[in-house]
């Protein structure tokens, strides 16, 4: 059994550990709900404007299509790995380097696979193996939809230039804070839409209906990012909340352990130093 100095030391080590792991706990919950708000805010924009989007798109004839619907044979691609900029969160991070590579083995084994990193995790993960063409993990100092917009409209111009065929965006979408869903979506070139749109609503288009969807398809493919990013960063603050209530909880039961033990050694020397006592009392009565 340790000594009771040792056992001390570990107590205090274990409750200072607890404190700081409590404290990054309810530091991310204070950013998740405004995360959160963020993301319930604008869900709903971002799905009724890709749905109008398709609505159209589908209508339209192939020679109407925008530079960014065209199919290429993939050759190149492109995939967009949207992570954190600090650990402690779990398997926050790990989930997406492993989805991402999971892509580059399977689904786009035997092509050239390139990585655009947005948040330093990924960068670092797949720096290593010289896959990383751009690292953006600074959008998560400054989170705003024009900082986003910027990185867009940069894999917008790489798709039409041609140095891809064809670019994914993997990350973490927002379902509460104890539950982050490994998403893959298909950025570039834009998803036809499934089934046959409804064109028996009755609209009237001004100007027309060309023109909207080129003007739709660029706002449509940054709100795409910048919702992907958000729902990132909600689920980060998520993952680690969950994490460090977990490490709170295990530092509880682990210091509770150790001043039972401590006890159980202290309570064993005393009984030790009495029973020295009332043997030296005995051999001197003797």
């Amino acid at each position: 059994m340790a000594n009771l100095k040792e056992i001390r030391n570990r107590i205090a080590s274990v409750s200072s550990t607890m404190q700081i792991t409590s404290a990054m706990k309810m530091v991310s919950a204070a950013k998740l709900k405004k995360a959160q708000d963020a993301v319930t805010a604008m869900r709903p924009y971002a799905d009724k404007l890709t749905e109008l989007l398709q609505s159209l798109s589908a209508t339209l004839d192939a020679d109407s299509g925008s530079k960014y619907s065209i199919q290429r044979d993939v050759n190149n691609v492109l995939i967009v790995s949207i992570t954190s900029n600090r650990g402690l969160c779990g398997a926050f991070n790990s989930n997406i380097i492993k989805q991402t590579q999971q892509l580059i083995d399977t689904k786009y084994a035997g092509k050239k696979v390139s990585v655009f990193a947005i948040g330093k995790k990924a960068n670092d993960a797949f720096t290593k193996k010289k896959m990383v063409v751009a690292n953006e993990s600074h959008v998560f100092d400054d989170l705003t939809f024009e900082n986003v917009a910027a990185i867009a409209e940069t894999l917008m111009e790489k798709f039409v230039a041609g140095e891809f065929d064809k670019i994914d965006i993997v990350y973490n979408s927002f379902k509460n804070a104890a539950t982050q869903i490994i998403t893959t979506e298909q950025f570039l070139p834009i998803v036809p839409a499934e089934g046959q749109a409804n064109t028996n609503t009755d609209y009237i288009f001004e100007p027309s209906k060309v023109e909207i969807v080129k003007e739709l398809i660029p706002k449509s493919l940054k709100t795409q990012l910048y919702k992907g990013v958000r729902d990132s960063f909600a689920s980060e603050h998520g993952a680690r909340m969950t994490a460090m209530h977990k490490a709170t909880d295990n530092a509880t039961e682990l210091r509770d352990q150790l001043k039972l033990t401590y006890n159980k050694a202290r309570q064993a020397a005393i009984t030790n130093e009495i029973l020295e006592i009332v043997g030296g009392a005995e051999a001197l009565n003797n």
